[in-house]
């Protein structure tokens, strides 16, 4: 048993699960393509070619052309960095956001608990779709205001982890034992009950990620999201809408660009999830 660390168990139920390491390299190949964008696009994604509008898939170009001869293959690699930064720009801040909350609501309970968990409740009841559209409405629908309200609009769930990990934890020896040697709240909270609550709000934020792209997928295919010229897998797809009858490559690529991408993140939140779960050790320790 002590030739098992904690890191190593985990990787090792990680590994043996064969949809998470799926999940894994497809989250990593869409890093990979979004941060070396420039390097994998054949072609500039905004260049207008109108010898060649609405071109099917070719060998110089593998996923056709758009109503205005840009490389569709292009445009769907540089659209990538929108959903990545999107998914990871927009969680961070629901993550935070959440974080605090909750911890505040965990540790404390009391009147703050009774306020903030009443206060969660009341956003759950709202469908957080149409809460972002109605505040989309009323300001300028540009990629940093859609990562904003993405993520504080989607913070409550981080929070109701973060609150119930909190009341367990707060209860344990070593906090227990760090209060009686004179620990500040502070240090309680960020040093011993926060750093060992972090599990279930990584899995959650993996997840996050995956409904963070299809939101802002949603927004720029309603025309709303990010706006053109800058390429992005939702208004790819409005252009799909348009010509489905004559282009049926501009909504099949873009459309599968995000199923598979949701995918990935789900499973590999789903296998961070099974590997982090400490009842599963002795499965894997055997």
């Amino acid at each position: 048993m002590s030739n098992y660390s904690l890191s190593s168990l985990i990787w090792k139920r990680f590994r043996k699960n064969k949809l998470a390491m799926a999940g894994g390299i497809i989250v990593s190949i869409l890093v990979v393509v979004a941060v070396f964008a420039p390097v994998f696009s054949p072609y500039d994604p905004g260049d207008i070619d109108r010898t060649h509008i609405l071109v099917p898939p070719d060998i110089h170009h593998p996923f056709g052309t758009d109503d205005l001869g840009r490389d569709v293959l292009s445009r769907m690699i540089w659209g990538s960095r929108i959903s990545l930064a999107v998914g990871f720009v927009a969680v961070g801040i629901a993550t935070v956001i959440g974080l605090f909350f909750g911890a505040l609501a965990g540790y404390y309970g009391g009147w703050s608990e009774r306020i903030i968990m009443r206060f969660i409740d009341i956003m759950l009841t709202i469908p957080t779709f149409f809460l972002i559209l109605a505040v989309i409405a009323f300001i300028e629908p540009s990629i940093w205001n859609i990562m904003i309200v993405i993520g504080l609009t989607s913070w409550m769930g981080v929070a109701r982890l973060v609150r119930a990990e909190f009341l367990s934890l707060k209860e344990r020896e070593y906090v227990l034992a760090a209060r009686a040697l004179g620990a500040s709240d502070f240090r309680i909270i960020f040093r011993h009950i926060m750093i060992n609550s972090m599990a279930p709000v990584l899995v959650s934020a993996v997840l996050g990620i995956a409904g963070a792209v299809l939101v802002e997928s949603a927004l720029s295919f309603l025309g709303i999201g990010v706006q053109p010229p800058t390429p992005s897998w939702g208004n790819i797809l409005t252009l799909g809408k348009d010509n489905i009858e004559i282009a049926w490559w501009l909504s099949v690529f873009p459309g599968l660009a995000i199923l598979i991408t949701v995918l990935g993140y789900n499973l590999l939140g789903e296998g961070v999830r099974d590997s982090i779960d400490p009842r599963l050790w002795d499965t894997v320790r055997k």
